[in-house]
């Protein structure tokens, strides 16, 4: 038996490295930042489904000649879960990519003293067909809190977590930890990984509050 390992990837696309740098400029104003992030949830999604959506074979009459032709296969669905706020930056750019995928969101806050994640929005459906696909837009994935409390949600309700992808512009290693160490068939495209999260639950040097950013708020 094969053992699973969480996967992560780090696309060296240049599109995508320049508006991470975008991002992570501290003079970027906010209606930039927003074009950043939605420009990297469309760049991360394309490389996260490479692979993952299912397709099927067909046979189609083009002008001259009739020839095979390959599909996205639409009986098998797709999902694009963003967390809220932030993760509704990158929402625009994966479903642009994923425009059949139907959209559920979560919305989670954090306290800034605990650093843990309070649920006050989950529009989850009670169970998912197993073999859907399943796309988390994260920007930040810091202590790992939000994430896994919407892991958690997501699996009850019967999600695998080998067919999940999380889209994520900056990641670090206590998240990434805590993802490993209970979902190990998920996979994970970041723009980078930083190393250092600190005392406040910030990735450092990350790109500082995404959702305020955002939203200009």
């Amino acid at each position: 038996m094969t053992q699973q390992q969480l996967r992560i990837y780090v696309p060296p696309h240049p599109l995508i490295q320049h508006w991470l740098g975008v991002a992570r400029d501290v003079a970027t104003p906010s209606v930039l930042f927003r074009s950043a992030i939605t420009e990297l949830g469309r760049w991360l999604t394309y490389e996260a489904t490479r692979e993952w959506l299912p397709t099927q074979e067909t046979m189609v009459q083009s002008p001259l000649a009739a020839c095979p032709a390959t599909f996205i296969d639409s009986r098998i669905p797709v999902a694009v879960v963003p967390i809220l706020r932030a993760g509704l930056g990158l929402l625009e750019g994966s479903a642009g990519v994923l425009p059949l995928a139907s959209i559920y969101h979560v919305g989670l806050v954090r306290n800034e003293e605990t650093l843990e994640a309070t649920c006050y929005l989950n529009k989850l459906p009670e169970k998912f067909d197993p073999e859907t696909r399943v796309l988390i837009t994260e920007p930040m994935l810091a202590t790992g809190g939000s994430i896994m409390a919407v892991m958690a949600e997501l699996t009850q309700r019967g999600v695998d977590s080998s067919l999940t992808r999380i889209v994520s512009v900056v990641a670090a290693p206590p998240a990434l930890q805590k993802l490993a160490a209970v979902y190990p068939g998920l996979t994970i495209y970041t723009a980078t990984i930083d190393e250092t999260v600190n005392d406040q639950g910030y990735i450092v040097p990350g790109l500082g509050d995404a959702g305020d950013r955002i939203f200009g708020t």
